[in-house]
């Protein structure tokens, strides 16, 4: 149920943040497939809620008409200049507006709704600006299967307990009172009070193995008043790179990684070489090994060994399932 929730508030939000017209009820019931599931009077009651919680989230869900001069049916929209929002400058509902709005293609789960979604809005007339959305490039792997039950757990402030392995270290269950989610360089935190430490920490999705679950009930504790995530995640997110790895990356490929290059050079050949600072060679190496033949390190031998040692992880671990 939590899962099909948080499937429905990201394709309406991406629906009312591609639209360049208020979309009328009707027009959001056709687009997005649990609400066209429902009857009437369901999608009305489903609607009307996942409007206030986009609103408590922080997200304006904006209400107007596309023409004044005539009585059209009042629509809605979430706009474009509201929702845009400086990198890392989030709190928690502005990180929920751009994190949901800009990921949402690349979440393994949703990519297929989404696009059926954008298919109907350009079907039944809808103008469209998808250039709002950053499009995902392949991958070897996007997917957090912890996502949903931690998103349900932060907006339902609900405890929970998970299994989580840090990089070289052995897997330990963690119990933790989730504050917020956050998207930083392309990877899902959850950040909140460790109860096992007794301090607030962030925890990266993909480290966490198998299943999360709750130790308490909704609304069982609260956030402390004046929690700033940005100010909890500059705390706690690695310190600040301070060696140089040399990278050559396909054209038209590793955006993630360019954002953050000191320096991008074309080479003629198909592929640039790219200068980033990093602080750890396990995250720089996941990074690069989630591109396949599209990067490739040049230097420093340790960041290069890395990303052969997870590809190899990678191609063992497909094996195994296939057996």
């Amino acid at each position: 149920m939590a899962e099909r929730k948080t499937e429905r508030l990201m394709n309406l939000i991406f629906a009312l943040l591609v639209s360049r017209q208020y979309l009328t009820k009707e027009q959001i019931r056709e687009s997005i497939a649990d609400y066209r599931d429902s009857t009437p009077q369901a999608f009305d009651r489903k609607f009307e809620r996942d409007k206030e919680e986009l609103r408590e989230l922080g997200i304006n869900v904006e209400m107007g008409q596309n023409d004044k001069y005539f009585s059209d049916e009042p629509g809605y929209r979430i706009r474009r200049d509201e929702a845009e929002l400086p990198h890392l400058e989030l709190s928690r509902e502005e990180a929920a507006v751009i994190g949901l709005a800009t990921q949402v293609w690349e979440h393994a789960g949703l990519a297929s709704d989404s696009t059926t979604a954008l298919v109907k809005l350009k079907a039944i007339g809808v103008d469209v600006d998808t250039s709002v959305l950053r499009m995902a490039e392949p991958k070897l792997s996007t997917d957090e299967p912890s996502f949903d039950a931690m998103w349900d757990a932060v907006t339902r402030r609900v405890p929970v307990t998970f299994v989580y392995a840090r990089p070289g270290g052995e897997a330990m269950r963690r119990h933790l009172q989730p504050w917020g989610i956050i998207s930083w360089r392309d990877r899902w935190y959850v950040g909140g009070d460790d109860l096992d430490r007794g301090e607030p920490r962030i925890f990266r999705l993909s480290r966490v193995i198998g299943e999360v679950e709750a130790t308490g009930a909704a609304g069982s504790y609260e956030v402390p008043e004046g929690t700033d995530m940005k100010v909890l995640a500059r705390a706690l997110f690695p310190p600040a790179p301070e060696v140089a790895a040399v990278l050559r990356i396909r054209e038209g490929r590793g955006q993630s990684l360019r954002r953050f290059a000191e320096s991008i050079t074309p080479t003629g050949d198909g592929f640039d070489v790219v200068e980033i600072r990093y602080s750890s060679t396990w995250e720089l190496a996941s990074e690069v090994a989630s591109y396949g033949p599209d990067v490739v390190v040049v230097s420093p031998p340790e960041v290069r060994d890395t990303v052969i040692q997870r590809l190899r992880a990678a191609v063992d671990g497909s094996r195994e399932a296939s057996s």
